[in-house]
């Protein structure tokens, strides 16, 4: 069998932090005859796009208590079991990757009944619910933070980090475009795809005392922050998003951020210092355990969303800022020693192995 005949199906649905390590997967995988599983009206549908042929379950996550919204979910479950398996079969896929979510359990279900590989990629430091009840009948879970393995007993696991895009690293060193001048302190400020606006709360409140210690601040607000504009200043910048995190996280002296798996990975990569406030409703908390895997290798402060004042994020920053201090130069070291360059490679190769046999 030639390797351009082997067929993969990629299951990877909902947010960034789901698609983006799927894409840098399948980019290693040229080679590869590759379709895409996903569930409408959701980020894939737009970030896929006419790269891959995409085929869609209409599933979801069990919230709250069990009633008659858990058995329509249920309902759709089983029904996204036997039309994944129709799509494998008639696809006369070899193999399955897949990233966590909802749209992961059919898959794998489908899949196992089927006896072919599975490779389940976790990015998070506590793996979800899905991959703590399916991962021992996947043929391996790859996992991003080395901790993770203890939360998987059951599991064949290998530590492979998170993947980026190649255009992420490629475009690291480019030109920013944002007028920033040389040599003055950088602030970042990034919430997540979809902003922060308790965040962007306490940064403006913050914000004037760096201004006036002479920092300029990139504040990526998210689309859904009423107050986006309400602080002006020549040295303080407010997008919606940005779409050139590569050569922006590099330029920063400090990032302000969630710690979602995919912003971990992207500082970890640039070596970029950073506060770190992880979202307080995240599944089972998840980024807060992935947050405190910096902490402890002292490439983050961390704190708590319930316990950081204005004055409190004012003040730390300051102490950061400060030329004297050489706290900063220490975090990027140990930030970028968090780093796993080639995992995308690594990740690639781990599926071959998994589906070439």
């Amino acid at each position: 069998m030639s390797q351009a005949s082997h067929r993969l199906l990629v299951a990877a649905s909902g947010t960034g932090g789901h698609v983006f390590p799927a894409l840098a997967l399948a980019e290693q995988l040229s080679d590869y005859e590759i379709e895409w599983l996903g569930v409408p009206d959701r980020m894939e549908t737009q970030l896929v796009g006419d790269r891959y042929p995409l085929h869609t379950l209409n599933v979801g996550g069990f919230q709250g208590g069990l009633g008659l919204g858990s058995l329509k979910v249920l309902g759709r479950l089983i029904g996204g079991i036997f039309q994944a398996r129709k799509l494998l079969k008639q696809g006369k896929f070899q193999g399955v990757f897949t990233t966590g979510g909802y749209i992961s359990g059919p898959t794998i279900v489908a899949a196992r009944s089927l006896g072919l590989p599975v490779v389940l990629h976790e990015s998070n430091a506590f793996p979800g619910k899905v991959t703590r009840w399916l991962s021992p009948f996947c043929s391996l879970v790859a996992i991003g933070f080395e901790e993770a393995a203890v939360h998987l007993p059951k599991a064949a696991t290998a530590w492979v980090g998170t993947p980026v895009r190649s255009n992420f690293r490629s475009d690291a060193q480019g030109e920013l475009g944002l007028g920033i001048p040389p040599g003055v302190p950088l602030i970042v400020v990034a919430g997540g795809s979809q902003g922060a606006i308790a965040v962007n709360d306490l940064v403006r409140q913050a914000a004037p005392a760096w201004l006036e210690a002479g920092a300029w601040i990139v504040h990526l607000t998210g689309q859904a922050d009423p107050q986006r504009d309400s602080l002006r200043h020549p040295h303080y910048i407010a997008l919606p998003f940005w779409d050139r995190m590569a050569p922006l996280l590099q330029r920063a002296d400090l990032a302000i951020s969630r710690a979602g798996a995919g912003t971990l990975t992207e500082l970890a990569i640039t070596g970029t210092p950073s506060i770190l406030i992880p979202y307080p409703f995240a599944a089972e908390d998840h980024q807060t355990f992935n947050a405190a895997i910096f902490a402890a290798s002292d490439a983050a402060l961390v704190f708590q969303q319930r316990d950081l004042t204005p004055a409190l994020l004012q003040d730390k920053v300051l102490q950061l800022l400060d030329p004297e201090n050489g706290q900063l130069q220490t975090m990027a070291l140990n930030t970028k020693a968090l780093a796993v360059e080639n995992s995308a490679e690594v990740l690639a190769d781990a599926v071959k192995a998994m589906v070439e046999v």
